[in-house]
């Protein structure tokens, strides 16, 4: 079952409960409606009820409303036709200096969203094709949003007065500075056949909302029902971000990239937090020390917009049983995610302690890289929709549409932001523009980025309007900018991606080589020596370069590294989805044993494949990529949704740390400082006769498995990597190291830690190495 309305005066008694009480049905009783006529033809007043209880009485129809001076209105076309900003000019005042309380005015179109203006506090939301537009505001009392007992208000926006081209807008005077909720009921055409989906009963969030309320505490089944209203804050004194702060600013062909998500990374009680902090942005800056041993220079968040984890509970369903942990159902795309403040601490809380989180990563020379969803959002479909803001504000604009005014799914969630339209797009712009300035975010990972690349009636694009004006603005001229470039329509864009030589791009190209490589496959030697020399097949075009391929063997979604090497199927049962979520073909092989198994020398096997996939992610040209957990060997016993049946599925688990897992570490972590301090893996452009040398005469050889290479240093320093995928030793005849220099191991996957990888080498190898089953050896040339 939906829920029911917001009550336009529905009374709460603190904000643990507000959002579970005022939208359930049972409060559905008695919404009020307000009517009111104006002979008055230039200025009209604007009606604002509050209402105590469910039913409204005579004596509590407070209208205010104050006759507007005459105001000439410039009146642009539409937002989506850029009005420009400065819309109200007024033409003669009249108004005194000292207004009395709760006075109202016209508004101004620009800035959309909440911004405070020298007459009090001004509202502005675009919706093209509404007829009506209700402002709906919760007032806090004593200052405190905890402990709210505040009407909720109506104010009924007049389209003569409070529109200007197809923004509607209001100011009112003496509203507080903070902890004011706010939302709107849009009402509009019926017609589900020409793509509107108006609903009136409905409160909605402000897509500009740049803070969003809901529930207090990640996952509280109490207040499942909860649900969203934007609010603001203007007391706040601005972020102090230091004297001494600056930006990292990592050349692209440096990074090393590691994808988490926030809450998973520190929510576990292992992580050995205050129970306060624990899977909170503040939780993060505590395990910055882990992330700087590690070797890692960027992280790439999971999403950390706001968004529902409690959405499949809301009503009866196969899965409703699960808790969203991953983020990838956006309500609002300007809102840090609330939940992930410390204590319960709420929106305001979050914007703060995400900035705190943004300056320790940054004063620890990591930047911050945010996963985000523009390509659909939370409210899915016309079959089960959840509607909370763009839906019900203008479907017709906001998603792509078939003819018969259906939603199109290239998502696979239900709807496909329509993000080539002109307001879409500029929502997109204004939204990146935000997390740069606002928070200063060194970039953004776009999933599903082929969505982006699609026009209006799905249809795909060789010039997307919204991929040139990312990749050309100004604002956002310093920031990494990463694609997926697929979605669940079938646009498989790898290496063809519209880049305008600034884009990079997930390639899953080079995940699935690589994988089918080290496992051992028949006739992929040439594909994997492709994929590790910078994948130029695909990217050496035009100005790209080898960092524009984003390298990648695990991710969030699919199986965790160690369950790439103990698992030959999916094991998603704990999910409830049968096993119909994610990708069957993982490439993956269990090494002899589907599961968790006792078997040393399958243990020994599998621990040697995880060295080897890491070893030949951190040789290979291009940017790196890692998922949280890998350095451990975490598992997810195969469950690769991101809606876990149980949360900790997916969580850092900080007290397993065995023998094993910390030389699994060790590994880890010395492969990656390796990478850093030798510039023949970073190359800038893509390697040349010079570069490289390939010990290879057999490449049509369809049953070999083994490649050798030497990377050449230009001071000599050459580098000489082998890798063998088949069941037996290699023994094999080095190069002649330069002059005056020998051959030292520093990387063999088959020895014992710390044996297995030494910075500074070991000498007395001799011409001839033997190279023992599924494993891979890292020669140095040294003096």
């Amino acid at each position: 079952m939906l829920l029911q309305p917001l009550l336009c005066g529905s009374k709460v008694a603190s904000q643990s409960t507000l959002f579970a009480s005022v939208f359930s049905a049972e409060n559905n009783a008695g919404r009020c409606s307000f009517t009111g006529n104006s002979s008055v033809r230039d200025v009209r007043p604007v009606r604002l009820m509050k209402q105590a209880s469910g039913s409204i009485t005579n004596n509590e129809r407070g209208v205010f409303s104050e006759i507007m001076d005459r105001h000439k209105l410039k009146t642009p076309d539409a937002y989506g036709r850029r009005a420009q900003e400065g819309v109200l000019q007024e033409e003669s005042s009249k108004v005194m200096e000292s207004r009395p309380s709760g006075k109202i005015f016209p508004g101004q179109a620009f800035p959309l969203g909440v911004s405070e203006v020298d007459s009090g506090i001004n509202f502005s939301i675009f919706s093209q094709h509404a007829t009506a537009v209700t402002l709906c505001l919760v007032l806090p009392e004593r200052g405190s949003i905890d402990t709210m007992n505040g009407d909720m208000i109506e104010v009924v926006l007049d389209p003569d007065l409070n529109k200007t081209g197809d923004i509607w807008h209001i100011c009112i005077e003496d509203l507080p500075r903070s902890n004011v909720l706010y939302g709107y009921r849009i009402d509009g055409p019926q017609d589900w056949g020409k793509g509107h989906r108006f609903d009136n009963s409905i409160v909605l969030v402000d897509p500009y909302a740049k803070l969003v309320e809901g529930r207090r505490y990640f996952g509280d089944i109490s207040t499942k029902l909860s649900r969203f209203l934007g609010t603001y804050d203007f007391d706040s004194l601005p972020f102090d971000w230091g004297e001494n702060y600056k930006l990292p600013n990592i050349s692209e062909k440096d990074l090393v990239i590691y994808e988490m998500n926030v809450r998973a990374f520190t929510f576990d009680e292992s992580s050995g937090l205050d129970s306060n902090i624990r899977g909170s942005y503040l939780g993060v800056i505590e395990k910055i020390p882990h992330l700087l041993e590690l070797g890692i220079n960027a992280v790439e968040l999971l999403p950390v917009f706001e968004f529902d984890e409690l959405e499949f509970q809301r009503r009866p369903n196969p899965r409703d049983h699960m808790i969203n942990t991953w983020g990838y159902s956006t309500i609002n795309f300007f809102s840090p995610m609330s939940r992930y403040a410390s204590a319960g601490g709420g929106s305001v809380n979050a914007s703060r302690e995400f900035k705190e989180m943004v300056k320790a990563l940054h004063s620890s020379g990591i930047e911050v890289i945010l996963d985000v969803v523009y390509n659909h959002t939370n409210e899915a479909d016309d079959a089960n929709p959840y509607t909370t803001s763009f839906r019900g504000i203008d479907n017709k604009v906001y998603y792509m549409l078939d003819n018969n005014g259906q939603l199109l799914n290239f998502s696979g969630c239900g709807n496909t932001l329509n993000c080539n339209h002109a307001v879409v797009t500029e929502l997109i712009l204004d939204s990146l523009r935000h997390w740069v300035t606002e928070y200063h975010v060194d970039g953004f990972r776009f999933d599903l980025a082929s969505v982006l690349c699609r026009g209006i009636d799905g249809s795909p694009l060789n010039a997307p309007p919204i991929i040139r004006a990312i990749a050309k603005d100004a604002v956002l001229s310093r920031c990494k900018i990463i694609a997926e470039p697929w979605d669940c329509g079938g646009l498989y864009l790898v290496g063809s991606f519209p880049n305008w030589d600034r884009w990079a791009e997930w390639n899953g190209k080079y995940r699935d080589d690589v994988r089918k490589f080290i496992k051992g496959d028949y006739g992929v030697k040439g594909s994997f020596a492709t994929r590790v020399s910078g994948s130029s097949d695909l990217y050496k075009m035009n100005k790209r370069r080898p960092y524009h391929s984003i390298n990648f063997v695990i991710a969030h979604d699919g199986f965790t590294l160690r369950d790439l090497v103990s698992y030959n199927l999916k094991h998603n049962e704990a999910n409830g989805e049968g096993g119909n979520d994610g990708t069957n073909d993982n490439f993956s092989w269990n090494c002899g044993f589907e599961g968790e198994t006792d078997d040393a020398s399958i243990r020994a096997l599998r621990s040697r494949q995880m060295k080897n996939f890491h070893l030949a992610l951190m040789i290979s040209q291009g940017t790196p990529m890692m998922l949280m957990g890998d350095e451990y060997g975490h598992t997810r016993n195969g469950n690769n949704n991101s809606y876990g049946h149980d949360t900790t599925i997916n969580n850092f688990l900080w007290d397993q740390l065995d023998a094993q897992k910390s030389d699994h570490f060790r590994f880890f972590s010395k492969v990656i400082k390796y990478r850093h301090a030798h510039e023949v893996f970073s190359h800038e452009s893509f390697l040349g006769k010079n570069d490289i040398t390939w010990h290879e005469d057999n490449w049509d050889n369809h049953d070999s498995k083994f490649l050798a290479f030497t990377l050449h240093d230009r001071s000599g320093a050459d580098i000489y990597l082998a890798f063998n995928a088949h069941e037996y030793f290699v023994k094999v005849l080095l190069p002649t190291p330069p002059e005056m220099r020998k051959w030292f191991r520093v990387g063999d996957t088959n020895l014992k830690s710390p044996e297995d990888f030494v910075l500074d080498g070991v000498h007395s190898i001799g011409n001839t190495y033997n190279i023992a089953p599924y494993s891979s050896i890292l020669l140095e040339a040294k003096y």
